[in-house]
């Protein structure tokens, strides 16, 4: 380790040229800082605070921040805080005229400043601290940032435990000659003194000088009774006790060594079922030894057998006079061999301990509470005066699965406190168990109530309070102190935890190397358990753990360890030892930091030894952290007193600077941060660093005060850093007491930084003119025409535009910038006086007195009237408009109670001693200084129609405070009207509906004009409703185009039928929807339809005829009509809409929807339509399949087939045509587009006509005499004589057929003028595939009409499906010969085809398609064989395999029925029943008529009967009938089974039994 941290210093020495300083320099000895922390996860640390981290500022540097946010929240004094921003209007250029900035939307926003909230996060830089609590077990590094080659766990500057090897011990003990003299140390205890036991049964007692006081044991029976495997010290460390490996117990006097004070022998095994007394079994190793209470005579004992004695001696002379009475206190002893009770659960002590002293008086010291840990059980016994069992608990639930069987205890004791507990107020702690099961610690809580009567005992109750789960099994635990636990795990893993009000992890490291003793005390008592593991039982055990607890001891917060080659004594670092580590290893900033944590409680404090109670860790720690950071500071900075050219980085000053101020913060020291760490970086010149840590404080408002010559300092560093703005922001935030002002203030102006000058004149001087003077220094250079280029106007008008935020904050009372609230009396006199300024009638004098006056104009020229406010009217009225909107919420417009006004006029304020600007203007004052001003002829229209939207906007809210005559409204009103631009155009409109809400014209229809030409439509509509014009509030809605989808609400509002309109009226709507039909179909078609069919339904044919013709807006409006809830989905026909509306619908349907037009056909009753009306429509956009339906239900039959076989000829003629196309130009991408369409019609229609003939064959009548009279016609004509169904066949099949030889023609001929090497653009084998399927479709369809039974005609469904053909239904009709159709179709087709040859190709393209199906169904028919050939077989076996049943005997009768026990009946009753089978065989093979004369079937039955009945008593007895095996595999009679079934109804309620069927296993 040593190693590395000098490797690591070495590493930071050096800085490589031109880079960024990543780590700090070093000064010669290795001084490095934290520069970066690993994190650790850890839920046990989750509720540790950290300490405070500031990041980088961030915060913009524009001098110009100020800005009007929106906001619909008045603005008045004490309002919430507005978001930071630029003061710069939205839109500068909107209305512009030079140096003319208008705002739009002024009455929208509030306006708000950059500092008017504080930031989010605190601007602070990373402290580089312990930022975490178990930042030090997992430790930190001190060299910078870590790389990814580097170590994970790099380990503190400090030890937690340090640790001293007690060399005397060691030399005496484990060296040669004392293994030879004493033996191996086995055990150890340690109390006053340092007590050894060892393996030869000596006990070596060391003082703490680590000198042998005494050897026990040499000369007396304990040498020869094993290895010492127990110890224990009495309570006043006089007496010592020992068990040994074969179950004895000695105790010795230390002054008196010689001879034992007690010998406790144990009982010998062969005598124990004769035993008399208690006591430990011989050969059974007394593991764990305790004294109970002051007495050295009451001891209790516990073996690795799992058996626990209480011994107490009588009183007595020496050791023979004394007898020891024990008494049994847990478990059994063993058994005998030749014993014949049940084997017992094996079972050991794991961890045993009585409860030690405190050092205060108990009631629960003469208890004698004795804790033991079993595998399976906590116990706590009192021992006295009786053995009785206070507490059990089992072991936790949440143990790890198969995890290490351990277990260990440790007590702590009540103990006086030196201050009461904060949160019992108790002086006196409560005892304390912690014991652990596995990975599992539990802290168990002892409450003591003491009994009325004082014979009684106390009462006791146990409650445990906290729980907690380490990563692997604890093998020891110990009390370092009342809160303070060290934990050894099983791979030898030190953890410290703290017992606060939950446990908490705080140090761990290995202990790997110091080897300590263990050994396995408990395997061969607790083999079974391990070797019987069942993994499915997550709660056993994989493997016991050796016992550690005998090496592992702790007294008076020091930890003992034994080894097995040394021993070693413990003791934790306390938190000055750990600062002392940090600044020796030269890392003096992580010791500030870690001394912080310790100051403000954050790290731990217990395991370091600081008191809980904050004012007494405050006391012990602040003298030692001030220390510290002084002589932190002189070795930083004592290259430079010594004249060394190795400065330290500026990185390293940094952080220390952030480190001592988060602990001066934290002390509140900020006199020792300005004085003696100030005078550090000063006389360094590292002024910078120190600012850079002092501005987060700045600006969160922690230090609000700084030293005079610290902010001269300040303010002359950030200026020559050119960082103004964030200088401005700082001094915002301080105490303007501490300032000087007129430095501060000529900075100001220097920089332009007027955030602070406002603020340092207003908080400093309580003066608000002169900065209000100031800033309109700068409008009026704005102002001053033709002197002023862009640049001037750019750097101004940011400055210039602050007047407004400005006079917003101070006249709702709220201080510029900072947005806190001005005092009552400071606020209304800072008002008085703005508003006296802005609203003086000519130019005043300031400061008073001073001659000084102030003049608005920039000429000579005569000075205007209200000279200031004219000034700010013509620089932004929209601007000022808003400020005034705010200030109108404030009550300080109101009026001055004490000096009233009249009529609305202004009152003057008492004037001050120094000023007498003092105003309280009304709201009615201001209003009509404005009005009168924008009258005059000064103005422009775009300065005057901001003040009457003002105007407009408050009178409504403030009509108590705010009257005008109608002269002036309507001026208002007019000049609303009149807007200079369009950009205004919205918000005068919305101005205007406020004036109207209060101000009601005399003639407000003389008005309409005005507005029409303004375009104030939601004007116009007010005006309009309110006149009951509701023709012109229809046509007002048509022209307001902004919001046209209102027009059908305000349809729907005209036209309600309890609206009351005349006649009249309502047929000026109604002129006024039929001329506008084509807009309000362009609005929305779909809402046009709904609404006039609601309201106006005599309206549908006009709006419809006023839509544009044969448009698809429509078409939209017909189905919204017919088709109300169509998405593609058919349902019902609206009945109500006409026929001549229906048949457009189709006309339309057919041109922009047409693939629609058969289905929705099918929804229409006979009749709807008119075919020459929608036919030439069907027919000219290709929709055959409708005209087909159509054609057919009006009973066109024939006419329908001929129109589907052309159509199927004229796709024939197209499919040959592309074929032969691709001979001599393929295009292969236009061509398989259009074989695809054309192969999906020749489906499609081919479809259809099979569907028309199915329809006319179910429908035709055919008498028998028409029948014969074809068969006998059929050596004629075979077409002759042909029912009508019969010659739609015909022609169907002629149709497909030869479309399928004329394609297979022109595809043979493709193929064969197409060169072997060229690939072709048409796919010939998959057209002549699907034309084959149609040809087999096509006969399979009527092979199924002419092979189908003829059914009954059904009811008429009223499903939507397309209807059958229109022909006279017949219950007579039978089916169409398939062979007269078949012969008439070779006829014809023998006619077309002048050769043999082409009539073989055309019966084999109606073959084909057959043999290709029959193909796949034998292959299909071949794996379905298989499959099913398999699945057959595997039912076989696993028949044959049958039920093997679970035993030989019957589950009712409990008879044997085969095997040993079950009697000659079984092969009796065989052999009846082969005689029975013989005798059946015989009969069934025997003619009936020879059994009739023998009289075999009569003497048969007799001879049956006779046999069965001879066999008496045991026929009876087998009665019982053939057996049955389920599947559950129980046996039974069939007898036995329905006696079962029956007991088993009736006891549910059945009387009558089992309903008959398969029955089913009682058992089950």
């Amino acid at each position: 380790m040593e190693e590395v941290v000098r490797e690591e210093r070495d590493r930071v020495g050096h800085q490589g040229d031109g880079e960024k300083e990543e780590e700090a320099r070093t000064n010669g000895v290795g001084f490095h800082g934290y520069g970066d922390v690993e994190k650790v996860e850890d839920s046990e640390t989750d509720t540790q605070s950290e300490l405070p981290v500031r990041s980088a500022p961030q915060r913009a540097a524009s001098p110009a921040e100020s800005m009007s946010t929106p906001d619909d929240t008045p603005s008045i004094q004490g309002s919430a805080l507005s978001s930071p921003g630029s003061s710069v209007p939205a839109s500068q250029a909107s209305l512009a005229r030079p140096h003319h900035p208008h705002a739009l939307k002024p009455f929208d926003r509030r306006f708000s400043s950059r500092l008017s909230s504080s930031p989010v996060q605190s601007p602070r830089t990373n402290s580089p601290a312990f930022l975490t609590p178990r930042s030090r077990q997992t430790s930190l590094s001190s060299v910078g940032f870590q790389g990814p080659e580097e170590a994970d766990t790099p380990q503190a500057p400090w030890e937690v435990v340090r640790w001293t090897k007690l060399k005397k011990i060691t030399a005496q003990v484990f060296s040669e000659a004392g293994k030879r003299n004493f033996g191996r140390p086995t055990c150890l205890t340690v109390a006053a003194s340092i007590v050894l036991g060892t393996s030869k049964g000596l006990i070596l007692v060391f003082d703490y000088h680590q000198t042998l006081k005494s050897i026990i044991g040499p000369g007396t029976p304990a040498i020869e009774c094993g290895a010492v495997t127990a110890l224990a010290i009495s309570a006043d460390h006089t007496t010592v006790a020992g068990g040994h490996m074969n179950g004895h117990i000695f105790t010795w006097e230390l002054a008196r060594p010689a001879k034992p004070f007690l010998h406790i022998s144990p009982l010998e095994r062969q005598t124990i079922d004769r035993r008399s007394v208690d006591g430990h079994v011989a050969g059974s190793a007394v593991v764990h030894v305790g004294f109970l209470g002051t007495r050295h005579t009451a001891l209790v004992s516990a073996d690795d057998g799992g058996m626990a004695f209480s011994h107490l001696a009588t009183r007595g002379l020496g050791a023979v006079g004394r007898t020891v009475k024990t008494t049994r206190i847990l478990g059994r002893y063993p058994l005998l061999a030749n014993s014949n009770e049940r084997p017992r659960k094996p079972s050991s002590v794991l961890a045993f301990s009585p409860l030690p002293l405190g050092n205060v008086e108990q009631p629960t010291d003469g208890l004698g509470l004795t804790a033991l840990l079993t595998p399976y059980l906590l116990v706590i016994v009192s021992t006295t005066p009786v053995a009785q069992t206070q507490h059990k608990s089992s072991r936790p639930k949440e143990l790890a699965p198969h995890s290490a069987l351990s277990g260990c205890l440790a007590w702590f004791p009540a103990v006086k406190l030196k201050k009461p507990s904060a949160e019992s107020k108790e002086a006196v702690s409560k005892t304390k168990l912690v014991y652990c099961w596995s990975n599992i610690l539990t802290i168990l809580d002892v409450d003591v109530e003491e009994a009325e009567d004082k014979d009684k005992p106390p009462v006791l109750q146990f409650r445990p309070r906290s729980r907690w789960r380490a990563e692997e099994a604890i093998v020891a635990v110990q009390w370092l102190s009342r809160s303070v636990l060290a934990v050894l795990t099983i791979s030898q893993r030190l953890l410290i935890l703290e017992d606060t009000s939950s446990l908490r992890m705080t140090d761990t490291f290995d202990l790997i190397h110091k080897h300590i003793f263990h050994q396995d005390l408990f395997f061969r008592q607790l083999q079974p358990v391990v070797e019987q593991l069942d993994e499915g039982d997550v709660s056993m055990h994989g493997v016991v753990a050796d016992a550690f607890y005998m090496s592992f001891r702790a007294y008076k917060g020091r930890l003992f360890l034994l080894g097995f080659n040394d021993t070693a004594v413990g003791t934790l670092s306390n938190w000055a030892d750990r600062l002392v580590a940090l600044m020796e290893d030269g890392d003096f900033i992580g010791g500030i930091t870690l001394a912080t944590s310790y100051y403000n409680g954050d790290a731990d404090k217990l395991t370091v030894g600081l008191p809980e109670d904050p004012d007494a860790r405050h006391s012990l720690v602040q003298e030692r952290l001030l220390e510290m950071i002084s002589a932190s500071l002189r070795y930083a900075f004592s290259g430079n007193e010594n004249g060394h050219s190795n400065h330290p980085s500026e990185k390293l000053l940094a952080d220390l600077a952030t480190a001592s101020f988060t602990a001066c913060m934290s002390m509140q020291e900020v006199d020792f941060l300005f004085e003696t760490v100030y005078e550090r970086y000063e006389e360094a010149s590292m002024e910078g660093v120190f600012f850079d840590a002092l501005e987060p404080y700045i600006l969160d408002e922690e230090i609000t005060a700084i030293p005079p010559d610290v902010l001269k300092d300040l303010v002359t560093h950030y200026a020559a850093q050119g960082k103004a703005s964030k200088l401005e922001e700082m001094i915002c935030r301080l105490n303007t007491q501490t300032l000087d002002i007129d430095q501060t203030t000529t900075l100001c102006r220097q920089y332009k930084l007027y955030d602070a000058l406002i603020y340092v004149w207003n908080q400093a001087l309580d003066d608000y003119i002169t900065p209000l003077i100031e800033l309109l220094n700068i409008v009026k250079v704005l102002q001053h025409d033709g002197q002023n280029d862009n640049a001037v106007e750019l750097e101004y008008l940011g400055s210039a535009q602050k007047i407004f935020p400005y006079l917003a904050f101070v006249l709702t009372g709220r201080i510029y910038p900072s947005d806190g609230p001005i005092p009552d009396e400071q606020a209304r006199k800072a008002k008085s006086d703005l508003y006296g300024f802005l609203f003086s009638g000519k130019v005043v004098e300031w400061p008073p007195g001073s001659r000084n006056i102030f003049h608005a104009s920039t000429t000579n020229s005569s000075e205007p009237a209200f000279p200031y406010l004219h000034l700010i009217i013509r620089f932004d009225t929209g601007s000022l408009m808003s400020v005034l909107n705010e200030a109108f919420e404030d009550s300080f417009l109101n009026g001055n109670p004490q000096s009233p006004s009249v009529n609305g006029a202004a009152s003057r304020a008492r004037p001050s001693s120094s000023q007498g600007l003092g105003l309280v203007p009304t709201r009615q004052y201001i209003v009509s200084i404005l009005l009168d001003l924008v009258s005059s002829e000064r103005f422009d229209p775009e300065d005057s129609i901001y003040v009457y939207m003002f105007v407009a906007r408050n009178l409504p809210k403030f009509p108590q405070f705010i009257i005008l005559p109608g002269s002036s409204l309507h001026r208002v009103l007019e000049g609303l009207c009149q807007y200079p631009s369009e950009e205004v155009a919205d918000d005068c409109q919305l101005s205007v509906e406020y004036l109207l809400s209060v101000y009601h014209p005399p003639d407000t229809m003389a008005l309409v004009d005005l507005f029409q030409k303004a375009k104030f439509f939601r004007v116009l509509k007010s005006v309009y409703r309110g006149a009951r014009q509701y023709a012109k509030l229809l046509q007002a809605h048509f022209d307001d185009v902004e919001n046209r989808a209102d027009v059908f609400a305000c349809i729907g509002d005209c036209l309600r039928p309890n609206r009351g309109l005349t006649k009249k009226q309502v047929a000026e709507v109604e002129a006024i929807i039929v001329s506008h039909a084509s807009d309000l179909a362009d609005i929305d078609t779909v809402r046009t339809a709904q609404t006039i069919k609601a309201y106006a339904p005599q309206l549908l044919k006009s709006v419809l005829e006023g839509i544009e013709d044969s448009s698809y807006a429509q078409y939209i409006f017909l189905q919204t009509l017919i088709e109300p809830q169509s998405k593609h989905q058919f349902t019902r026909v609206d009945e109500t809409v006409g026929p001549q509306f229906v048949e457009r619908y189709v006309q339309l349907m057919c041109k922009f929807d047409s693939s629609r037009v058969a289905d929705f056909i099918g929804f229409l009753k006979s009749g709807d339509l008119r075919l020459d009306r929608v036919l030439p429509a069907m027919e000219s956009s290709g929709v055959i399949d409708a005209a087909v339906v159509l054609m057919a239900r009006d009973g066109l039959v024939r006419e329908a087939m001929d129109r589907l076989l052309k159509h199927l000829g004229t796709l024939e003629t197209a499919l040959t045509g592309l074929i032969n196309a691709a001979v001599e130009s393929p295009d292969v991408a236009n061509t398989e587009e259009a074989v695809d369409d054309l192969l999906d019609g020749v489906q499609k229609y081919s479809k259809v006509g099979i569907w028309l003939c199915q329809g006319q064959t179910r429908t035709m009548e055919r008498p028998k005499t028409q029948q014969r009279k074809i068969a006998h016609d059929m050596n004629t004509d075979p077409e002759k004589g042909l029912a009508m169904d019969e010659r739609l066949w015909l022609d169907l099949l002629d149709q497909v057929v030869s479309m399928t030889r004329a394609v297979g023609v022109a595809a043979a001929h493709l193929e064969a003028h197409q060169p072997a090497s060229a690939s072709s653009s048409i796919d010939t084998e998959r057209i002549t595939s699907a034309l084959r399927t149609a040809v087999q479709q096509a006969f399979t369809a009527l092979l199924a009409a002419t092979s189908a039974p003829k059914a009954k005609p059904a009811a008429p469904s009223a499903s939507p499906a397309r209807p059958p053909t229109a022909s006279a239904p017949t219950t007579t009709a039978s089916n169409p010969s398939f062979l007269v159709i078949l012969r008439a179709f070779l006829a014809r087709a023998a006619r077309s085809s002048p050769t043999l040859s082409d009539l073989r190709s055309v019966l084999t393209s109606i073959f084909a398609a057959y043999a290709h199906e029959s193909t796949i169904l034998s292959l299909a028919a071949r794996f379905l064989d298989n499959d099913l050939f398999a699945r057959v077989e595997e039912a076989y076996a696993l028949r044959q395999r049958g039920w093997r049943p679970r035993g030989n005997a019957c589950e009712g009768c409990g008879r044997r029925v085969w095997g040993p026990g079950a009697g000659g009946e079984i092969w009796e009753a065989w052999e009846r029943r082969s005689r029975r089978e013989e005798r059946a065989r015989r009969k069934r093979f025997a003619g009936a008529e020879r059994d009739r004369m023998v009289g075999g079937g009569a003497g048969g039955a007799a001879g049956n009967g006779a046999e069965e009945g001879g066999q008496g008593g045991r026929a009876g007895r087998m009665a019982l009938g053939p057996l049955l095996v389920f599947a559950c595999r129980h046996l039974w009679h069939r007898t036995c089974l329905e006696q079962a079934l029956f007991e088993k109804d009736k006891a549910r309620g059945h009387a009558e039994g089992s309903p008959a069927g398969e029955p089913t296993c009682p058992l089950e």
